[in-house]
C-alpha cells in the first residue's frame, strides 16, 4: 500500500516566467517610462470619461450603472463631430490595464459641450458622490482613480518651488519642472477610520455633509508624524471624548472625498463601563451607539434607502464600496457568531 506522503506528493510543473499579475505590472511600468510605448498603447486603449471631474454613467441592457470604456478611435470620432481637435485624446491619463493588457485611460472633457457629449456617449455625467452608490465596487473603483489623477494634474501644473509650470510625461505618471528640476508624483493623504466596539454595541456617526439618514464609522486625516495607531486614538479622543484599549488592522482603500484619501480601516474597543459620549459638533452632526438589531436592519437595506420624497430617509450605513461598510459588517458578522456560541454553549449545559 502506498503511504499518503506518496499519494499527496506533488507533481513538477515548469514555472511561467512570469504570473499574469507580474506580466502585467511590468507592462504598465514600461508605459509609465517609455512615452513612445505609451502613445502606441494610447491607440489600441480604452478611455474613461469626465467632464470637470464628474464620470460619464449609463445603464446597460439589464438596467446596471456603469462607467463605460470607450477606444480611442470613437472618442477621437465623437471629438470630430462636436467640431473639437482629436488632438485631445493625447491629454489622457494611464490608469490601468485589464488582465489581457488592454491599456485603460482616462480624460476629461470639461472644456467642450457636456449635452452634446452626453447625447454622442449615451450617457450622463453624474456628480461622483451620486455615482458612488450607484456604481459597483469594481466600476466605482476605476472612477475614484481616474477622478484622482486627473484632479492632481488640474491641481499641479505650476512648481511650488519657482512658480513655473510644471511638464508632465504622457503617461501622466509625473510632472516636472523644466527650471529646477524637481519631479512631482500623485500622492494621497492617509485617513484613519476606526468602528469602535463597547463589546455589544458599535459606535456609528454623521457629519451635516453626508446624505440624510447615513451614519458611518468614525475618521479623520493623520498630523505630521503621528502613526496610525496614534491618529487614531487622538481622532477618537477629538471627536466623541472615547479612548481606546485596543485596534485591529481590516483593510485599506483609495477614497476620492474630499479628493484624494487613503483610508486605513480598523476595528477598535473601549472598556464597556466608559461610554459615555462627547461629541465634538463642530466636526459632527450626530454620533450615537446602536445595537446588533439595528445594525443588521440597515445592512439589509437598499442605499441609498428609497422613500416617499416628502419622507427623510432613516438611519442606513454606507453602500458596499466603501470600506466602513466592511467594517461595520464584520462587527456585524463576529457579534452574531459569538451570540450563536452562546447560545449552544447553554444548550449544552441544559
Amino acid at each position: 500500500m502506498q503511504s499518503l506522503r506518496s499519494l499527496f506528493k506533488p507533481k513538477l510543473v515548469t514555472p511561467l516566467p512570469f504570473s499574469t499579475y507580474v506580466s502585467r505590472i511590468r507592462y504598465l511600468m514600461k508605459l509609465k517610462e517609455d512615452d513612445d510605448a505609451c502613445r502606441e498603447a494610447l491607440r489600441s486603449g480604452n478611455l474613461m470619461l469626465f467632464h470637470k471631474l464628474a464620470p460619464l454613467v449609463r445603464r446597460n441592457k439589464h438596467g446596471v450603472c456603469q462607467s463605460p470604456r470607450l477606444t480611442t478611435p470613437v472618442v477621437e470620432q465623437i471629438l470630430e463631430k462636436l467640431g473639437q481637435d482629436k488632438q485631445l485624446v493625447n491629454e489622457a491619463v494611464l490608469m490601468s490595464s485589464t488582465e489581457s493588457n488592454e491599456p485603460q485611460f482616462c480624460l476629461d472633457v470639461g472644456d467642450l459641450q457636456q449635452n452634446g457629449m452626453e447625447m454622442l456617449c449615451g450617457g450622463v455625467f453624474m456628480d461622483i458622490r451620486k455615482a458612488f452608490l450607484m456604481l459597483r465596487t469594481p466600476d466605482a473603483s476605476m472612477v475614484a482613480k481616474g477622478q484622482a489623477l486627473l484632479r492632481w494634474h488640474q491641481t499641479h501644473g505650476f512648481c511650488s518651488a519657482t512658480g513655473h509650470p510644471t511638464v508632465r510625461n504622457q503617461s501622466g505618471s509625473q510632472r516636472v519642472c523644466p527650471n529646477s528640476g524637481i519631479t512631482y508624483y500623485p500622492q494621497m493623504a492617509p485617513v484613519v477610520m476606526a468602528l469602535v466596539s463597547d463589546g455589544s454595541r458599535c459606535l456609528l456617526a454623521r457629519q451635516s455633509t453626508f446624505p440624510p439618514g447615513m451614519y458611518s464609522a468614525l475618521a479623520g486625516f493623520c498630523d505630521v508624524g503621528e502613526t496610525m495607531e496614534e491618529a487614531l486614538r487622538r481622532e477618537l479622543a477629538e471627536e466623541v471624548g472615547l479612548e481606546v484599549e485596543t485596534l485591529q488592522y481590516s483593510a485599506s482603500q483609495h477614497w476620492p472625498f474630499p479628493q484624494t484619501s487613503f483610508l486605513v480601516a480598523c476595528h477598535a474597543t473601549i472598556s464597556p463601563d466608559k461610554t459615555e459620549l462627547s461629541a465634538d459638533k463642530a466636526e459632527l452632526e450626530d454620533a450615537r451607539w446602536f445595537s446588533l438589531e439595528e445594525i443588521q436592519a440597515a445592512l439589509q437595506m437598499k442605499t441609498p434607502p428609497l422613500n416617499r420624497r416628502s419622507e427623510l430617509p432613516g438611519f442606513w450605513v454606507p453602500p458596499a464600496v466603501a470600506v466602513a461598510r466592511r467594517l461595520i459588517q464584520e462587527w456585524a458578522d463576529q457579534q452574531q457568531c459569538q451570540r450563536n456560541g452562546s447560545r449552544r454553549e447553554s444548550q449544552m449545559k441544559e
